[in-house]
């Protein structure tokens, strides 16, 4: 799941559309049949995927330079995959998906086809993928000698027919309120803030939301494959985008070639998404405290005390302070949890969020403010934002059918918060326009293994805050034939791009020869950041 980063709503559980109409013959495709919950409509799915498929295999990918504002450099280069909006309706409107690619570094002989990312979210931009290649990231280096590297914007995101739901500045920039209530009127006055919400991505996106779910974006994933010349699909995807590979797995099984699935969404339907949500809260709990454990440990460097409590307490004060009076006027309870939220998600904010905490006990407030307000001047990077919400808000509220009931949201709320304070209540109101959205809600698909699935890989941290483990244990029963990866006692969300040869090598020698290990492994944890 995509990084919440508390009330911000905004970017691990980150141009319009041209619009056009395409005639085929749909009697010369042949549709794969439909291996999850086969009803009539999946069935027209089904072909309307089918279609799109070999229209986007004829027409391939009109590959240019990108745009200079997208921040791609030479030789990355970009293009678009027009698939339908509606996959029952294949010849019906279209909508237009951003796609880029680097080549892969080896020989042509080395080379096995394109590797296709998506970062999670829902909401994230893969378009950066093709960025690990120019910027040398030593652990793909290997990977990239045979791999084309290949990113893409969602239906919805950033680039590819992207939606709203609140105007961008107004949306960053809006007081927020403390995510903790005090008071009944608290609560009524984040149910109106849901309610409005909801209704807003009505008003600006009406006609995207019923096509915003996880089975579209992997139809839209496997006419890329096609656009691409590419017979099976090789992808991976973390965090949310472990769903989007466990649905693609599941609609499309002798589609795919190799998979790597890394920081798992728990894919059964009683879990999408409300109760996937309730288990985060209870996981960033524990990964905040081993954060609080490793701030005391070093209090040498950070001076916010030498045992768990002596931080929590520090925590707590900060808080009561933020409460009380935002900090420089602008940094209030939500947009401190909007930036601490950052250590118990990635192992790499634990340096610098101690460090602005350590700096705000010895006087430097500006520290934090510089940190942790919102920033209103970076247009560019507001409007990101905001998609990036409102494609979060759009999947998960399509996706399942939520609880309507307002007393359901209170006592479990409510009940979590007690003994897991950290998140509960911000996650609660993230969520909370998923009690009245405006379109139908679906039935999550069915994830299971169908016929042609080969093994696929699946990598997950112990202690992973965002995805809890038990996510990755479940895909496992139902992905028969996958390798299980633990990295015991860490807890960052997303292993494949940490430092850790355990995994490395591992990942390494399954893209590049399909080998996997003869039983799960567990391996030992990254190291421990250091200050």
């Amino acid at each position: 799941m995509r990084d919440k980063r508390a009330t911000r709503r905004a970017t691990a559980f980150g141009s319009a559309g041209v619009l056009v109409t395409a005639i085929l013959i749909a009697g010369a495709v042949t549709a794969p049949a439909a291996s999850a919950d086969t009803r009539h409509g999946q069935d027209r799915e089904a072909r309307g995927a089918a279609i799109a498929a070999a229209k986007a295999e004829k027409a391939g990918i009109d590959w240019q330079d990108c745009p200079d504002d997208w921040g791609l450099e030479k030789p990355i280069q970009c293009g678009y995959v027009t698939v339908p909006l509606d996959y029952a309706k294949p010849y019906g409107k279209q909508i237009k998906l951003a796609v880029d690619r680097i080549g892969n570094t080896g020989t042509k002989e080395e080379r096995q086809g394109a590797l296709i990312y998506n970062p999670g979210g829902p909401g994230g931009s893969g378009l950066r993928f093709p960025r690990r290649v120019t910027t040398k990231a030593p652990v793909w280096a290997n990977t990239a000698k045979a791999y084309d590297f290949v990113g893409f914007d969602p239906r919805g995101v950033g680039h590819s027919a992207p939606i709203s739901c609140a105007d961008p500045q107004e949306f960053v920039k809006a007081p927020k309120m403390d995510p903790v209530p005090d008071s009944e009127a608290d609560k009524l006055a984040q149910r109106k803030l849901a309610r409005e919400y909801a209704e807003g991505c009505y008003e600006r996106s009406g006609a995207m939301l019923p096509h915003m779910t996880t089975p579209n974006t992997a139809r839209d994933l496997d006419v890329i494959r096609a656009a691409l010349g590419e017979k099976k699909l090789n992808f991976l995807g973390v965090s949310y985008g472990t769903y989007l590979g466990a649905v693609y797995g599941t609609l499309f099984p002798g589609h795919v070639r190799r998979m790597v699935v890394d920081s798992v969404v728990n894919p059964s339907r009683e879990k999408i998404w409300y109760e996937a949500n309730l288990d985060q809260d209870v996981a960033f709990e524990g990964r905040w405290k081993d954060w609080e454990d490793w701030v005391a440990a070093n209090d040498a460097v950070f001076h916010l005390g030498d045992t768990r409590a002596e931080v929590q307490a520090k925590w707590l004060e900060l808080r009561a302070a933020a409460k009380k009076s935002p900090i420089g006027g602008v940094v209030g309870p939500a947009e401190l949890l909007g930036f601490f939220t950052g250590a118990p998600y990635y192992d790499s904010s634990w340096i610098p969020v101690a460090t602005v905490f350590g700096k705000y006990f010895a006087g430097d407030t500006q520290a934090l403010v510089d940190a942790a307000a919102p920033d209103l001047s970076d247009t560019a990077g507001n409007i990101a934002s905001e998609n990036g919400n409102a494609v979060y808000t759009a999947v998960e509220c399509t996706d399942a059918k939520w609880p309507t009931s307002w007393k359901k949201w209170d006592r479990d709320n409510t009940k979590l918060h007690q003994n897991y304070p950290f998140l509960t209540w911000s996650n609660a109101w993230m969520n909370l326009p998923c009690a009245t959205w405006p379109v139908k809600q679906q039935t999550p698909v069915n994830v299971k293994t169908g016929k042609g699935l080969p093994g696929v890989l699946i990598v997950q941290s112990e202690r992973d805050a965002a995805t809890p483990y038990g996510g990755a244990v479940e895909l496992h029963k139902r992905f028969k034939g996958s390798r299980l990866i633990t990295e015991k006692d860490a807890g960052s969300h997303g292993v494949t791009s940490l430092v850790n040869p355990c995994v490395n090598e591992r990942v390494d020698a399954y893209l590049l020869t399909g080998k996997l290990d003869g039983a799960d492994v567990t391996c030992g944890p990254h190291a421990t950041p250091k200050p």
